[in-house]
């Protein structure tokens, strides 16, 4: 299996990624935007950064490179693919998923640990973990706030798309729990597939033994499955 860690221009978290995913015995690469996906791919990880710089918005002119054709072609055919911060942003841009990041309530860039409650434990990026625990995961971003209309909100709902929430360290999703005021405490969704997701805070920065904690390596096992 080779995932492509998918770069473009301001993308910083893509060799992080790489060595996660190596350190967890899969075969990743970086690959240039302009080069397309190898014929190998068998996943598909868009990392953290800053992609263009944000301009317009973050992840908009990303999601515009012809290589995400490619992506959602991947995806629609059951590719695993996992969107990591500015990789959930030029998800949702992308339309791999519903809904959109915006600018966090504190209308400041935030850089921190956070909890998540995972809601559900059926799918390939959480079945390493029970529902209902609650997992250590930093973040890093100014436009991390999940929007979406309350009728789409609902739909989200109803099919279970919702994988984590932020919550406090007993696991409640509160208000003074949310980070970024995102609606429904939604920390990472599903695509219509449970093979697609995007999530905002970093599990391949909570993987390595020697830099920190490792509850992120049960999502980046989602390639591995």
């Amino acid at each position: 299996m080779t995932v492509a860690v998918v770069q473009f221009g301001g993308s910083n978290c893509d060799r992080d990624a790489v060595r996660a995913l190596t350190y967890l015995g899969v075969d990743a690469e970086r690959v240039w935007h302009e080069d397309g996906l190898p014929e190998e791919t068998t996943g598909i990880m868009l990392p953290g950064g800053f992609s263009y710089g944000d301009y317009l918005r973050a992840g908009a002119m990303a999601a515009q490179s012809p290589i995400m054709d490619e992506v959602r072609s991947k995806a629609e055919n059951g590719t695993p693919v996992l969107g990591v911060c500015n990789g959930a942003q030029i998800g949702c841009e992308s339309k791999l998923t519903d809904g959109a990041f915006t600018t966090n309530k504190s209308a400041r860039f935030q850089c921190e640990h956070v909890y998540l409650r995972v809601e559900r434990a059926d799918t390939p990026w959480t079945n390493a973990y029970d529902v209902g625990d609650v997992i250590e995961i930093p973040i890093a971003h100014g436009e991390g706030r999940f929007e979406i209309t309350e009728k789409r909100y609902d739909q989200l709902e109803a099919n279970n798309q919702v994988l984590f929430r932020y919550c406090d360290k007993d696991g409640n999703s509160t208000d003074d729990a949310n980070p970024n005021g995102s609606t429904g405490n939604v920390a990472g969704i599903l695509g219509t597939s449970e093979t697609v997701a995007v999530l905002m805070p970093h599990p391949e920065r909570a993987t390595l033994p020697d830099i920190g904690g490792t509850d992120g390596e049960g999502i980046l096992h989602g390639f591995a499955e």
